[in-house]
């Protein structure tokens, strides 16, 4: 299947963002050893595609919040199906579907911007100002955009240049070669940690699941995906990384923001955000946005019946008096 709708869709957009930048000052030509028009134009294809996934990362909260609710039933059912791996699949997935939980909605953002990602490294890996090479008249650029976004550059590293380039790649691109390592060097780090920072900052406030494949893919996002980036990110322009670290950037602040607003649902036992209450104890579902449940408020103790006392002023009252007499013997 042809992926020209994406690579138009991305160029679109980033000469959209660049003509933008240029249209209200932003310089073209270098300045710090930096086009700031088109770094700007990486940094705002992220916000771009954020915004039009915003939708689907509300679904990714409410999934993750219907699991959590589920962690006290998937408990049970792993103790009552010990042993017998075939039947807990069967049972966790017909509660998954009962609830209108679905496991997988937590990737879901990352898969959809898949494409963006591979279409960003398409299209930077095409820009070659190499008149040998007949690239210039991809996805709707003129020879003057393309021309310029070949020459642009990141502190004098081309973006799209990589750690792992050739010496007659560099050479092309007009680059130092030691320039591209340490500015690529620097920038995967920096990709390596804002991608284990986005997982644990979620992990932290939801904490661990309780199902052993869902706690696998929660490890897998932690620390096998920024381990794979040191190998695979020799291999991405430097723009792409540029987009990368962008969107963890982006991620970090939005969900920072989503969970201070709308935080995990506090558990009745512990009072610890992300705890499954024991023993099947739940506090009280009141709504909220996202579908979360807050814990109903406990009514304070009854306070104890005030007894009046005398008046200013009164007698003492006898206590003995008014008794009626003793019957005697």
């Amino acid at each position: 299947m042809s992926l020209d709708w994406i690579y138009y869709a991305i160029s679109w957009i980033l000469l959209a963002w660049h003509s933008a930048w240029d249209a209200i000052g932003i310089p073209d030509s270098a300045v710090l050893g930096t086009n700031w028009a088109w770094i700007l134009a990486i940094i705002f294809l992220v916000v771009t595609v954020r915004v039009i996934l915003f939708p689907v990362f509300v679904k990714q909260i409410k999934s993750q919040r219907a699991m959590q609710a589920l962690q006290p039933q998937v408990k049970a059912l792993q103790e009552k199906h010990k042993g017998d791996r075939e039947t807990l699949q069967k049972e966790m997935m017909e509660l998954y579907r009962k609830e209108k939980a679905n496991p997988l909605m937590g990737c879901l953002p990352m898969f959809l911007q898949i494409p963006v990602f591979l279409g960003l490294f398409h299209v930077l890996r095409r820009l070659n100002p190499d008149p040998a090479k007949n690239n210039k008249d991809i996805y709707g650029w003129t020879i003057d955009q393309f021309n310029s976004a070949s020459d642009a550059t990141l502190f004098t590293a081309p973006i799209a240049s990589k750690f792992g380039s050739t010496a007659a790649e560099l050479a092309q691109l007009g680059a130092n070669g030691t320039v591209v390592k340490v500015m690529a060097g620097v920038l995967v780090l920096v990709m390596m940690g804002t991608t284990y920072l986005t997982s644990r900052q979620m992990i932290l406030k939801t904490g661990w699941a309780e199902d052993p494949q869902q706690r696998m893919i929660q490890r897998l996002m932690l620390y096998g995906i920024p381990l794979s980036l040191l190998v695979s990110g020799a291999i991405f322009p430097i723009g792409v990384i540029i987009y990368w670290v962008t969107n963890n950037l982006f991620t970090l602040g939005q969900q920072q923001w989503v969970l201070r607003k709308f935080p995990p649902p506090v558990t009745a036992t512990s009072g610890k955000p992300g705890t499954s209450a024991r023993n099947g104890a739940q506090p009280a579902k009141t709504g909220g946005l996202f579908g979360r449940s807050k814990p109903a408020a406990v009514p304070p103790p009854p306070a104890a019946p005030k007894i009046a006392g005398p008046k200013p002023g009164a007698k003492p009252v006898n206590p003995k008096k008014g008794r009626p007499a003793k019957r005697q013997g």
